[in-house]
């Protein structure tokens, strides 16, 4: 059976968002813009001298609480979340221009950008669609943590988490990804901390936008968010969106099973590496066509950036 996985999308027309970071505590403002076909997602810092930084995690520069791409000393921090809007959306190529060094956190989850890619709509283009098919499986273990590769017929999260604070415990959520099941259970979970380490995050140089408008904050006995939260599972969900951001860094739509366990941004990007790097455990489909990428292809993790945690 052939199957056939579409044409690339951008964007029908430029759309623009602003908030703060929440680390930096600073106004930000993007502007998504369409791009041609095989562009990818790629950031643009306006602020100064541009530089233009591809989405893809040979430019991972960091891994502390969010995920940062950068080149040449220019980054881009917490762009997992919108990064997550984009691949659930289905949005090939799209440039990103951005003000300053971090993303509008918005509320903390990927709903803000899910309403600004329907504002924008998507825009079909010629160029095949290419897709990562994972055809054996790929495990990462470090410490207590194991991450996974395996083939499926289809593109499936299945995350665990396993924190000693009763408040979150072990949870576990499975996404089978599209644009339906990831706006409706995954877009709206929201990013969430211990308020016993604030003060040690604001003498890290971070959190320091954080609030309870844009972060689940986990207090010694209660959640201190007077809402409460979204879902019983919200921080399981929340791991998941995470996990969906920090994957399409491989820089295509993957088909495939991602099974995590203690997970988190530098885990996940680790497991692309390895993924990656693994040219027999994938092959590049397009338009009913296989075809393997050759040493030095488009997947070859050759640089790989270090982590600073």
């Amino acid at each position: 059976m052939r199957t056939s996985y579409g044409k690339q999308t951008t964007l029908g027309e430029s759309v623009r968002f602003s908030g703060i970071g929440v680390h930096s505590g600073k106004p930000a403002t993007i502007v998504l813009h369409p791009a041609e076909a095989d562009r990818g997602i790629v950031f643009v810092r306006t602020d100064g001298e541009e530089v233009e930084i591809a989405a893809r995690h040979e430019n991972v520069v960091a891994t502390e609480l969010c995920t940062m791409i950068g080149i040449g000393g220019r980054t881009v921090a917490t762009i997992e979340h919108l990064m997550a809007a984009l691949a659930a959306s289905g949005v090939d190529n799209v440039v990103v221009e951005i003000d300053g060094p971090e993303m509008p956190i918005a509320d903390g989850c990927s709903a803000a950008f899910i309403d600004l890619i329907a504002e924008a709509g998507l825009r079909r283009l010629a160029a095949p669609r290419k897709v990562l098919r994972v055809v054996k499986p790929v495990r990462l273990e470090v410490g207590s943590a194991v991450l996974e590769f395996l083939p499926f017929d289809g593109t499936r999260y299945d995350v665990t988490i396993d924190f000693a604070n009763p408040l979150i415990g072990r949870q576990s959520y499975v996404l089978d990804l599209n644009p339906r099941t990831f706006g409706r259970d995954i877009a709206r979970a929201r990013t969430f901390g211990f308020m016993a380490d604030v003060e040690k995050l604001w003498k890290m140089g971070f959190a320091l936008g954080s609030s309870l408008e844009n972060s689940v904050a986990i207090g010694e006995d209660r959640i201190l968010n007077p809402e409460g939260l979204r879902w019983p599972d919200e921080f399981a969900r929340h791991k998941t969106l995470d996990a969906v951001g920090d994957l399409s860094l491989i820089g295509m739509p993957f088909i495939g099973h991602f099974r995590s366990y203690k997970g988190g941004h530098k885990l996940n990007w680790m497991a692309v590496k390895a993924l990656v790097a693994d040219t027999g455990a994938y092959e590049i489909v397009h338009d009913a066509v296989t075809a393997r990428e050759p040493a030095g292809g488009i997947l070859q993790a050759a640089a790989l950036a270090p982590s600073r945690d």
